[in-house]
């Protein structure tokens, strides 16, 4: 069903966004979508910049909402994030044409929880460290879609347990 929903909505947002191939050199991205999670449906936007060659820097801005069922009571959180990451681009390094696009990398970021009143369990706000890899094809230089996945390696105080991994879809545009 996931990969059903993930065609669909592909599918459709091809008409409305457009991409650019690997970014060049102080060229900008715009990336979005959605994401699968154990912790509710993830959506983001993010800014992808190219400072040198096969390297970018970005930001990004996270929104999710899940229910939590804690000792028999359920309760609702809300999940904001904010992070920068870095990510390497192997497409010189592998030869990989430039209809796709390969890359890893690492993000940090602060997530601020809201959650139900009296929620008396674990789970607060704080700081987030992960490691992502990812890909895009680009169908034209108008459209690309994108797959990546974040371990989180690290959470300080966080929304999200240690090795929680997100894995989303979504497409870029310039």
């Amino acid at each position: 069903m996931k990969k059903i929903l993930t065609i669909i909505c592909l599918f459709i947002s091809a008409y409305s966004l457009s991409a650019q191939s690997p970014i060049d050199v102080g060229q900008k991205q715009v990336n979005a979508g959605f994401g699968f999670s154990n912790y509710g449906l993830p959506v983001y936007v993010g800014l992808d910049y190219c400072f040198m060659e096969d390297v970018t820097l970005g930001g990004e801005l996270s929104y999710r909402s899940y229910h939590e069922d804690y000792f028999g009571l359920r309760y609702a959180h809300k999940l904001l994030g904010l992070s920068v990451n870095g990510n390497y681009h192997f497409n010189t390094l592998l030869d990989i044409p430039s209809e796709y696009d390969v890359y890893a990398g690492i993000s940090v970021g602060f997530y601020s929880l809201s959650s139900s009143n009296n929620y008396p369990g674990s789970r607060t706000s704080g700081l987030g460290l992960g490691l992502q890899i990812g890909g895009r094809y680009y169908f034209s230089d108008s459209f690309g879609v994108t797959r990546h996945d974040i371990n989180y390696i690290a959470l300080v105080s966080c929304a999200l347990p240690n090795g929680e991994i997100d894995g989303s879809k979504g497409a870029v545009w310039m």
